[in-house]
């Protein structure tokens, strides 16, 4: 096949749009008509919802918003620079409030902090009466913490801290028996899982009319306001204190009675020991009289020695070196001190 002349009319009618395009009007001829072709498609994901609106107007039904519609997510047109597509979060969302301060029934301040779960289910509603996410935000913060005030107020603090009724502690056996309220817990009617259904029951229904479904609303944290907290240890410092000076009372009286026996056992002991000395003693000195007795009875020789001896022995028990006696020359103590007489001699 042979190629077209140049002066061929198609050859010329291409060169004419070939410069025209690249000329400045028709770059900005392709440049409206990209903006026309992207005003007017748009996309919708799986996760998210969309309305239009027409000068500020929501126009049609949402798109995306129903799971059984034809109309959901992928590409979708709309008329550029009139209409505007407002997209909405179709995931269940979080609300973290902040903790609230507020008052129990048994008048006790305590700082509650809850959280929730929410979606949105009509955005049309939801958009005509909250436009965006925040202000939704501040409405779930508004209900949400007015309905825990009003649960909260109407049941005691042990029921919003207790969430089992019949869950029972490991108690120690010890402290059973020096207090019988330490270890132990209050019986509940309701539990904190049951104010999590009340305060869930009566947002729900003020939510519906944003086009907002409540899905669960927990408390999170529950203390003590910051001033009650200290008399709250306090308190329970005192009661171990209590419990521990009972300890030590009942320690001492264990002490002393121990003691006692100790004390009693050792003077028993000490008895014992005193009577066996002094009967080992007087059965020496009998003994030691047995033997003087039969020594000094023996020979009269024996009996003048036995007196030498013992003699000698008061001697040396009552006279030191500087000892000073006054005697009289006939006394048997002083016989020795002036003369000893020889031994007589052995009759024949």
């Amino acid at each position: 096949m042979s190629p077209l002349p140049i002066n061929h009319p198609l050859v010329q009618w291409s060169r004419r749009l070939a410069d025209w395009l690249f000329s400045p009007l028709g770059a900005f001829a392709a440049l409206a008509l990209g903006v026309l072709v992207f005003g007017c498609a748009y996309t919708v994901e799986q996760t998210e919802q969309v309305i239009l609106t027409q000068f500020g107007r929501p126009i049609g039904e949402p798109i995306n918003s129903n799971k059984a519609a034809a109309d959901g997510a992928g590409l979708h047109f709309k008329v550029p620079f009139v209409q505007q597509a407002n997209r909405f979060e179709k995931r269940i969302l979080e609300w973290d409030g902040a903790p609230c301060e507020m008052t129990t029934r048994d008048k006790l301040y305590v700082v509650v902090d809850t959280f929730a779960r929410w979606r949105i289910v009509d955005p049309l509603v939801y958009f005509q009466s909250l436009r965006d996410e925040r202000s939704a935000l501040s409405r779930i913060d508004d209900i949400i913490g007015s309905e825990t005030r009003n649960v909260v107020a109407r049941h005691d603090l042990i029921e919003l801290v207790r969430s089992d009724k019949t869950r029972k502690p490991e108690q120690d056996a010890t402290l059973a028996e020096a207090s019988a309220t330490v270890g132990t817990l209050p019986p509940i009617q309701f539990g904190r899982k049951e104010l999590e259904r009340e305060i869930l029951a009566a947002a729900a229904p003020k939510m519906g009319i944003w086009g907002i479904e409540l899905l669960d609303v927990r408390v999170k944290r529950v203390n003590y306001k910051e001033g009650v907290i200290e008399k709250i240890y306090d308190r329970m410092i005192s009661e171990r204190m209590q419990i521990a000076e009972r300890f030590r009372s009942e320690g001492a009286g264990e002490a002393a009675k121990i003691e006692g026996r100790r004390e009693k056992d050792l003077q028993r002991i000490q008895s014992d020991a005193y009577r066996k000395v002094q009967e080992i003693k007087g059965d020496a000195d009998a003994k030691a009289s047995e033997v003087y007795a039969r020594a000094y009875a023996s020979s009269p020789a024996a009996a003048d020695f036995y007196a030498f001896f013992q003699t000698l022995d008061t001697y040396s028990k009552t006279l030191g070196s500087d000892s000073t006696v006054v005697l009289t020359t006939d006394s048997d103590f002083f016989r020795l001190l002036k003369r000893i007489d020889p031994p007589a001699a052995p009759a024949r």
